[in-house]
């Protein structure tokens, strides 16, 4: 990741790149249309490693499935590099005026994420790991349905943003005063219009 985001910096400001890096080689590389703006290199990354790495080798971070009181765990690492990195949070968003529903969406995307290892090795390292337990032993053992129900209200509540659309805004308010300069919201299916609901979310204006 290192090695690829040193390339793609030299290609995108237009270089012509021959160069051996530790882990490939280019050889005489270079854009046919070159940007008359480079555009910002962001990294996506959940823990310590990357974090500092996207931190020093881009201009931010792509964080994902983490709650606004994670986020200061999280961009300090980010920083170490220097200030004004962006920090972009994809948002994972259930609105709605049926909490039940939205509780349901939110648990199977729940499940389904942070069953992977990558995810729950970035919520064992955030500290959910007592809570989360339950549910990664029954997905192991290959009861969905248990491992669902075992999710607790409280991490729902914390990792998806779920409610009428008003309510929801402030949620999302909260990851940006917490220090995401760029939230990116990631509707769940909840039954309503995705267009009616951009535009519910959208931040009010005038």
């Amino acid at each position: 990741m290192r090695d690829l985001a040193r390339f793609l910096r030299a290609a995108m400001a237009g270089a012509k790149v021959s160069e051996r890096y530790e882990t490939f080689a280019v050889d005489g590389f270079r854009l046919q249309l070159v940007p008359e703006q480079p555009p910002k290199l962001l990294i996506a990354a959940l823990r310590p490693g990357m974090l500092r790495l996207a931190g020093r080798e881009s201009d931010g971070a792509i964080l994902n499935w983490l709650a606004p009181d994670d986020v200061p765990t999280v961009t300090p690492y980010v920083h170490q590099a220097g200030p004004g990195k962006e920090v972009v949070a994809r948002i994972f968003v259930a609105a709605g005026d049926d909490p039940e529903a939205a509780a349901a969406v939110a648990r199977r995307a729940i499940a389904a994420y942070l069953t992977v290892p990558v995810y729950r090795a970035f919520h064992e390292w955030l500290g959910r790991d007592e809570q989360l337990a339950p549910m990664w032993r029954a997905w192991e053992a290959g009861d969905r349905k248990a491992a669902l129900a075992a999710i607790p209200d409280e991490v729902v509540d914390a990792l998806v943003v779920h409610g009428p659309p008003a309510a929801c805004r402030e949620q999302v308010r909260r990851y940006v005063e917490a220090g995401v300069t760029t939230p990116v919201l990631a509707l769940l299916p909840t039954g309503g219009d995705p267009g009616e609901l951009v535009r519910a979310l959208a931040p009010a204006t005038g």
